[in-house]
């Protein structure tokens, strides 16, 4: 009997989808294949043997293994990349661990050191390949910073604005040097003349409209800090520090309503700071929102006790740090 058109090609399909699927099965690596390599290859690493390796690990961390091993294969690969100079190598590996292990304590060590050397790496060419360029002075500059050496920084600063007087974030850094040093009665006037100069060159640096609206406020000059303020929350719409200084320095001109929007976005992008709270209940109970005020005291107890919680922990921890290990806990001696 001659068969239909129709069950032909049904049959076929049928015998093209199992020839697909078994072509398919065949293609997966098998576990059992993977894991040699890559125990090959992590030992060759772990044996100093860096340049055989990584072309393997590379290979290895591409591909579904074992987890346990495929972490060996990742630590084993961001160490050797970085013996052999390729940054961007030992970054991938980086990547693979944070994409597979989030939030594991040794692979955020890994990564503070990594992306630490790094650092360090480019720090040193820039200085051996352009030791009096602008970039190479500021990041002179902001090392003095870290270490509290203001006088030294804000002279490297100087000597920038000298080469190039329209460089930008410069007066605003010069600005922060001198709220950092000791006070004096000028600090003030000072430190707004550099946040001013630096407006003039770059209007939309939001964290000089702030810290101009902060010293506004702190002066007592309530409509000059709201004005910085608002401008500072309008060019960063998620400076959330912003938003609390103008809802401040709203609530003490007693512009209760116009307060509650600034605070709002103030608590939903910092829920964990208390000021926020404490001033959005202030507004809240001045407008008649009894509820919502009574909300937010409780939120600003409840975060303030979570900080001190907090600090607790830490100097405990500090302490249990510096004290070593408990004598009474310690091994006997073999």
């Amino acid at each position: 009997m001659r068969r239909s058109l129709k069950t032909i090609l049904l049959g076929c399909c049928a015998a093209f989808v199992v020839f697909a699927a078994r072509g398919q099965t065949a293609k997966k690596p098998a576990p059992m294949r993977i894991a040699p390599t890559a125990e090959q290859a992590a030992q060759l690493a772990e044996g100093g043997q860096c340049e055989k390796a990584l072309p393997i690990l590379k290979k290895v961390a591409a591909v579904n293994a074992e987890k346990e091993l495929k972490r060996r294969v990742g630590f084993a690969g961001v160490r050797c990349a970085m013996t052999l100079n390729q940054p961007n190598q030992a970054l991938d590996f980086l990547r693979m661990l944070e994409r597979e292990f989030p939030h594991d304590p040794d692979v955020l060590y890994l990564s503070v050191h990594t992306y630490s050397d790094l650092s360090m790496r480019a720090s040193q060419e820039l200085v051996n390949v352009a030791p009096n360029s602008y970039p190479a002075r500021q990041l002179a500059a902001e090392s003095f910073e870290v270490q509290g050496r203001w006088d030294d920084a804000e002279k490297e600063y100087r000597r920038i604005l000298e080469e190039n007087s329209q460089a930008a974030g410069i007066h605003y850094r010069l600005g922060r040097i001198i709220l950092s040093k000791p006070e004096t009665p000028s600090t003030a006037e000072d430190a707004t003349k550099e946040f001013e100069a630096e407006l003039a060159i770059d209007p939309n640096n939001a964290g000089a409209e702030y810290v101009l609206g902060e010293l506004a406020r702190q002066g007592g000059q309530l409509p000059t800090a709201i004005e910085h303020f608002t401008r500072a929350s309008r060019l960063d719409a998620g400076f959330a520090d912003a938003f609390l200084g103008l809802g401040i320095a709203l609530i003490a001109e007693k512009r209760y309503s116009d307060a509650i929007p600034p605070l709002e976005t103030a608590v939903k992008q910092q829920p964990g700071n208390p000021t926020g709270h404490y001033n959005l209940a202030i507004a809240y109970a001045r407008t008649g929102r009894q509820e919502d005020s009574k909300r937010e005291a409780a939120l600003r107890t409840a975060t303030s006790e979570k900080i001190e919680r907090d600090k607790q922990k830490a100097a405990d921890a500090s302490q249990k740090q510096s004290s070593g290990p408990d004598p009474q806990k310690a091994e006997p001696p073999r």
